[in-house]
């Protein structure tokens, strides 16, 4: 522990920058994985059938409660389709467009925001490493020649601290990006195809209905 304190303390002003990042990207990673995984985790297949099977009783009222009960995307973009059931099929089709359009910006919030701290984390760590050697050679020049490479090994070892802590804060933000963008991009697709299946269900009911 002492440590990892005097090298965060050795690497200068950069550290404390570097720490200001890999706390925002963690905060983001946590916030994210509980609206993704946390909030937006419903069992699919038996949400939708339920959804089918109060449309084909032509219930479709009792529908609308049954999304109403989860705050997921999936449900309130199905609801808001289900609402204009009454009406023509360009209508529900653009409820359902509308909805989609509210809900999925949603879910991409902020996720973009850790590739993005990732490469500041490094290009910091770098820039720390840059200016550290800058200061250990400016040191080196002014002094003694037997404590030329004592000083000069002291300070490229001090700087290189910024670089480690730079990919550290980098490492857990790219992972949480690709699992989060993983994930998120799987629920788009869940949204497109189920409401693809509960429109189809809607207009071949109004079909069988109208004849």
């Amino acid at each position: 522990m002492d440590f990892i304190v005097g090298a965060f303390r050795a690497g200068g002003p950069f550290m404390y920058v570097i720490l200001l990042a890999l706390i925002t990207g963690l905060a983001i990673i946590f916030e994210r994985s509980i609206y993704i995984l946390g909030k937006n985790r419903i069992d699919t297949n038996a949400f939708v059938n339920r959804v089918i099977e109060f449309i084909q009783h032509n219930n479709i009222k009792s529908a609308i409660e049954f999304c109403s009960i989860s705050n997921a995307a999936l449900p309130k973009v199905i609801r808001a389709g289900l609402e204009e059931s009454n009406k023509s099929a360009a209508d529900i089709q653009n409820a359902f467009e509308l909805a989609a359009l509210a809900e999925i910006p949603k879910l991409e919030k902020r996720t973009q925001y850790l590739s993005t701290i990732a490469n500041i984390s490094t290009l910091l760590g770098l820039l720390g490493t840059i200016f550290g050697l800058i200061a250990s050679f400016e040191a080196v020049a002014t002094a003694d020649a037997s404590m030329k490479a004592t000083l000069l090994s002291g300070g490229i070892s001090q700087a290189m601290n910024t670089t480690a802590f730079g990919l550290i804060s980098a490492i857990p933000c790219i992972v949480g990006y690709s699992i989060l963008q993983e994930k998120t991009n799987e629920l788009i697709d869940e949204i497109n195809q189920n409401v693809a299946r509960i429109y189809s269900k809607l207009i071949a009911e109004k079909t069988r209905k109208g004849k």
